[in-house]
């Protein structure tokens, strides 16, 4: 386990949500532009190594559908928010689900005439979010289906790719709420796309994960907390625990695991458990003398291999991010990142309804 980065000092809780917001968008970002490649193409392209800096791209850099839910995860919530500060009782679910049709009109997907017609918000006028950058199939056809999926009577009831756990790490970033609303929140909203347990309790895993950092804790407390909580619910998944064990076991080594190796022990990260735990390892099994190295490191890590590499950069990212706070982004990849202002535009209108 390689984690210290010079004991940081402790960060405020608006450069932790700055940090996890654009630090996901960051990993996503470089992450997305491997994400289909082999782990001998990547090395073909970029050499040995593989990607591991934004000055590496021909061109400019983009996010994928990642870092789009995330935001429309932090609008819903946002929308929930307002109206319990204006007095009002909110459905966040119902708010959640909203935000994620707002998103997938942005996708040019044919949706139900079941579904409700939401009202536009900010979000949905920034024409960056509405590019189509390889979105989840269950996400669209969950959403789809125009029916709101619930833990009951779940859409796509199969499904555990890791288009819940990619999107969930705002569920951590409200402050003043239990474990358990993180915890129902962050598995409620997985169900509106997702019906496996797997992907509910990974979403939920990870959202622990960040309210814990949040809270105080350092990465691998957290992620101990968070997958003894998720493994005393009624609702199993013996695979998260699994995977989540082998990373927690894996980063002690002395040595980082090759990306071949890497894979072998964890998988690609195509499914939501194997997500989380590439993730958390590249976090875990890597250091720096300083927090933007540490970042660096494990982006590196988290995205050099042959599997979804944008949703795993993305997830490394969130979790650095709100360790760290915004002192471990690297400044020149943030000057390479795209659209950082509606990012801080999303992160700041969380901050609105949470500290305001």
């Amino acid at each position: 386990m390689s984690v210290d980065a010079s004991s940081p000092a402790v960060p405020s809780f608006e450069s932790r949500v700055y940090g996890s917001l654009l630090g996901g968008a960051l990993g996503d970002s470089l992450g997305y532009e491997v994400e289909f490649d082999s782990l001998a193409a990547i090395r073909a392209r970029f050499g040995p190594a593989g990607l591991t800096s934004f000055a590496q791209l021909d061109g400019g850099s983009h996010f994928s559908d990642d870092t789009q839910m995330t935001l429309y995860t932090v609008d819903g919530l946002v929308e929930a928010l307002e109206w319990a500060n204006d007095g009002v009782a909110a459905d966040e679910i119902a708010c959640l689900w909203l935000a994620y049709l707002r998103w997938l009109a942005t996708q040019d997907v044919a949706v139900s005439s079941s579904a409700p017609a939401p009202q536009p918000r900010w979000i949905d006028s920034q024409d960056v979010l509405k590019h189509r950058r390889a979105p989840g199939n269950a996400c669209l056809s969950g959403l789809a289906t125009g029916d709101m999926g619930t833990v009951a009577r779940p859409v796509n009831p199969d499904s555990k790719g890791c288009g819940t756990v990619m999107r969930s790490a705002p569920f951590g970033l409200i402050p003043h709420i239990s474990r358990e609303a993180v915890y129902k929140l962050s598995s409620d909203a997985a169900s509106l796309t997702h019906g496996h347990p797997s992907a509910r309790l990974s979403a939920a895993a990870f959202s622990l994960l960040i309210h814990n950092i949040v809270a105080g804790s350092d990465i691998h407390t957290a992620a101990v907390d968070a997958l003894e909580y998720v493994s005393a619910v009624p609702t199993k998944a013996p695979e998260l625990g699994e995977r989540l064990n082998a990373a927690l076991r894996l980063s002690a080594e002395s040595t980082t695991l090759g990306p071949e190796e890497l894979t072998a022990a964890l998988g690609e990260g195509w499914v939501a458990e194997e997500a989380l735990a590439v993730g958390l390892y590249a976090v875990l099994s890597t250091g720096g003398s300083e927090p933007a190295e540490h970042f660096r490191n494990a982006i590196a890590v988290a995205i050099n291999h042959s599997g979804d590499s944008d949703s795993t950069g993305s997830i490394a990212g969130n979790i650095l991010g709100a360790y760290y706070g915004e002192k471990c982004l690297p400044a020149d990849w943030l000057e390479a990142l795209e659209a950082p202002e509606v990012i801080r535009g999303m992160a700041d209108r969380l901050l609105a309804v949470t500290t305001g």
